[in-house]
This record gives C-alpha cells, structure tokens and sequence, in this order.
C-alpha cells in the first residue's frame, strides 16, 4: 500500500530541512533531493515501528500551506 504526504524542504544553512507535517516527522540532507530521500526513510521506519495509537496521535489530515502578506515598517 502507498500513502502520500506531504514534504516541505526549506534551506537552513548548508543543509536542507525537510517536514512532513501529517506526521510531525523531520529529517535533512545536503540537497534537496537527500532531505526529501532522508524524509521518506524516517517516515516508514516511523510507521512500521510505531504504536498504532501513536500513528493515529499524530496524523493530521488536513493541512494548509498557504502564504499571509505582512506590512514591514
């Protein structure tokens, strides 16, 4: 069975940050496509070593990405 989630990779220094917000889970890598790779291996060890009720705690269905202007000075 496959699932989709989302990933949101965001550069911090020399390394790229990537979140799964369904789940709360992060990891990171050198590159995007590492971060995203590193991503992916942190969430099915996640699930297949995590409690159901834990799973079930943390997902969140729905998310919203979006943007929000802010007036500066």
């Amino acid at each position: 069975m496959v699932h989709t989630f989302t990933a949101i990779i965001q550069r911090e220094d020399d390394l790229y940050v990537a979140l799964c917000p369904e789940l709360d889970i992060a990891s990171q890598g050198e590159s995007v496509q590492t971060a995203k790779e590193n991503l992916r291996e942190a969430i099915e060890l996640f699930l297949e070593e995590a409690d159901p009720e834990e799973v079930k705690s943390r997902f969140h269905s729905e998310n919203y990405i979006s943007t929000v202007e802010v007036a500066v000075g």
